[in-house]
């Protein structure tokens, strides 16, 4: 208890934690949890609490913990060639690979991949790319980009503005001019709740187009959007969608982003949620599922129309100026080849479509007739229950109650991680893509625990 003593005095003088109420973590009003390991879906502190991880950290570690293929291929690789740079063609052969594995799986359309760190920083990539892509084709003026309110897509100056959260904008001076926002397709929070789904699609695609039409089609880039809302509240999109929406954007000449830093790599029980929602993208943002956190990587994959127009600027204008030191690093690509191979060996993109739908369907029978609970959602691996005061009204609580929250230290209380998802009274569910339907249903057991111990 000791070193844990001291350990925990170290970490509130000295470490700056993200998302993080900074006073009272400094003041020790708030809780800290140093984590020593894990395995499994289950990881392990350093007081010997285990706890079930039904968020996969965030939403990322999708093969589950303490994989010694993927430890042994990074120390393996630390020792062969630990670093090199990827500027002015160079390569290595771990790095090289991983770019094969990816377009194998990839929709076909797509040509190359640039490799970055993390998804905020591929999602920098893809804006950049973007207004370079419009001015070698001598559109200057075409360079908004059209997210969605509750959208997440980073915490960057241009991420942090493309993510539709409040809070990530609040005296952040977000988000710039160049990012605009249109609705997010939520159906279960709708204004107009006599809208039928297929009514609320219509309605949907008819803000985007106003919207295109007030800022003027020629000014406008690109859309970004996650195959189905993440951090917003783990939301799929209604039925017809991106059915609806796609062909506004050709008939505008806009660029399509597919953010699928949540969805790549089988959280929704296909490969890539462009695959489960027929989108077709022009640049696909991958991070998360692409090493399951093993080791930091991010990659934007571009279309052969995008790859085309890119080939043409360096004809015109030399070598592309865009590039990060840690590019292609060597102990992220060799985590990256090692987890695909697991993925495809442990047959887990199809574990998380039919363990997905059963712990969505357990959930719902579990708590989806209780007086609070609003919605019970998901898609594969993605689960969410959202709360409300009276369910008849869609009434929803005071935010000042903290109603998520409370449900989520509840559920911790009961050992099982969840997360509280922001501007919502919300409980959200992405587990490591290996979870079994036994340990599915513990979640789900324990989640009913905590809704009684807090709402009755």
């Amino acid at each position: 208890m000791l070193t844990n003593d001291q350990l925990s005095q170290w970490d509130r003088e000295n470490f700056f934690h993200p998302s993080t109420h900074l006073a009272q973590f400094a003041r020790g009003e708030a809780p800290n949890r140093i984590i020593s390991g894990g395995k499994g879906v289950y990881i392990e502190d350093r007081d010997g609490v285990r706890l079930l991880d039904a968020f996969a950290g965030l939403y990322c570690v999708n093969v589950g913990y303490g994989r010694p293929e993927i430890a042994e291929a990074i120390a393996t690789q630390a020792r062969e060639l630990a670093y090199y740079h990827a500027y002015v063609g160079h390569g290595t052969e771990i790095s090289i690979t991983l770019a094969k594995m990816i377009l194998d799986r990839a929709p076909k359309n797509m040509s190359k991949v640039y490799f970055g760190l993390g998804g905020s920083d591929a999602n920098e990539t893809n804006v950049k790319l973007v207004w370079y892509y419009n001015n070698v084709l001598g559109r200057p003026e075409k360079k908004k980009i059209i997210s969605r309110w509750r959208g997440y897509h980073g915490s960057g100056l241009i991420t942090g503005s493309l993510t539709g959260l409040e809070l990530f904008h609040k005296k952040f001076d977000l988000p710039m001019s160049q990012i605009i926002h249109t609705e997010a397709p939520y159906y279960y929070r709708r204004a107009d709740t006599s809208l039928s789904e297929s009514e609320f699609v219509a309605h949907c695609a008819a803000e985007l187009e106003a919207l295109i039409e007030r800022e003027g089609a020629d000014t406008i880039a690109a859309f970004i959007g996650e195959p189905a809302l993440g951090t917003g509240g783990l939301v799929p999109p209604p039925a017809g969608y991106w059915e609806a929406i796609q062909p506004i954007l050709r008939k505008h000449d806009i660029l399509l982003i597919a953010d699928e830093v949540v969805t790549g790599f089988g959280r929704l029980g296909t490969m890539f949620g462009s695959d489960h929602y027929g989108i077709e993208a022009d640049i696909i943002t991958i991070a998360k599922g692409l090493t399951s956190a093993y080791a930091p990587l991010s990659g934007s994959i571009v279309s052969d129309k995008v790859w085309k127009v890119l080939e043409q600027g360096a004809d015109e204008l030399g070598p592309i100026g865009h590039g990060w030191t840690y590019s292609a690093h060597p102990i992220g690509a060799a985590a990256g080849v090692a987890n695909l191979k697991l993925i495809d060996e442990l047959g887990l993109v199809s574990n998380a479509g039919q363990t997905g739908a059963y712990f969505k369907a357990a959930m719902q029978d579990a708590i989806g007739a209780h007086a609070n609970v609003g919605d019970v959602r998901g898609e594969g691996l993605l689960c969410a229950v959202e709360f409300v005061e009276d369910k008849k009204s869609r009434t929803y609580f005071d935010p000042a109650s903290k109603v998520g929250a409370r449900l989520a230290a509840a559920l911790l209380s009961e050992g099982v991680i969840s997360r509280a998802m922001p501007q919502g009274d919300i409980l959200g569910f992405a587990p490591p893509l290996c979870i079994t339907p036994d340990e599915a249903d513990i979640v789900v057991d324990k989640t009913a625990k905590a809704v009684k111990a807090v709402l009755g």
